[in-house]
């Protein structure tokens, strides 16, 4: 039973280390308090590479209004001039939240989440999509990409051996202070608990729907969805 409990435990520190992987990079870029000196009316956009597509269109494609997305990009401007973020800035975003682990493979995947259309490099849309999805999206919305997240080779399905590559670095992120004693098969134990809720046929994967399904029938999870609805 402890095992059992200790993996749903670590079900939902997954859920909510993806949620709180958007609040590291709004601190990152200075962004969580909105009660800053006057916002300007338009975008500054000189000095960019890439430039982002139109407040208007951004705003109705997410849930932020446009005051808050020329906050955001404000921010984002500040801290990548370029226009975009790579994977290694990831890395060391994380390395700084995290410095009693390894927080590079968790990054890695959390990089491959936030890049949907694998280029290598986030763009402001890409960050502030991502944002609204985790901060104000849908409870099937937030789902999806956390899903997405755990789909490291994007076949549609969730198999053992992602979920062992995202528990492991999940491990290695928190690193040795927050688990100072793990058995070798602890690992293994969380994603065999895993799969016998979330894999309702017992075929060896873990689809969309039999995730959905299992995390909205877990209270913990659901509580864990709504902890950071009004950050911004």
């Amino acid at each position: 039973m402890r095992a059992e409990g200790e993996a749903e435990g670590l079900q939902t520190l997954g859920i909510v280390v993806a949620l709180c992987s958007s609040l590291k990079l709004l601190h990152y870029l200075g962004l969580i308090d909105l009660s800053d000196d006057k916002i300007e009316d338009e975008l500054e956009m000189t000095m960019v590479c890439h430039r982002p597509e139109g407040l208007e269109q951004l705003e109705a494609q997410t849930n932020f209004t446009k005051r808050e997305l020329q906050v955001l990009y404000r921010g984002f401007k500040n801290e990548c001039p370029s226009g975009v973020v790579n994977e290694e800035t990831f890395k060391q975003i994380y390395a700084q939240f995290f410095p009693h682990g390894d927080a590079s493979m968790y990054a890695h995947y959390l990089f491959h989440a936030f890049d949907t259309t694998q280029t290598g490099s986030v763009k402001f849309e890409d960050f502030v999509t991502a944002l609204s999805i985790l901060l104000r999206g849908t409870v099937h919305e937030k789902l999806r990409w956390t899903f997405n997240l755990y789909d490291i080779n994007k076949d549609g399905y969730i198999n053992k051996e992602e979920m062992m590559d995202i528990v492991k670095a999940i491990y290695d992120m928190m690193g040795k202070y927050t688990y100072p004693v793990l058995k070798e098969d602890t690992p293994r134990q969380h994603v065999d608990v895993f799969f016998q809720k979330m894999d309702k046929n017992k075929d060896g994967i873990v689809t969309l729907d039999e995730f959905l399904e299992s995390c909205q029938e877990d209270d913990n999870i659901m509580r864990s969805l709504q902890l950071f609805q009004n950050v911004m």
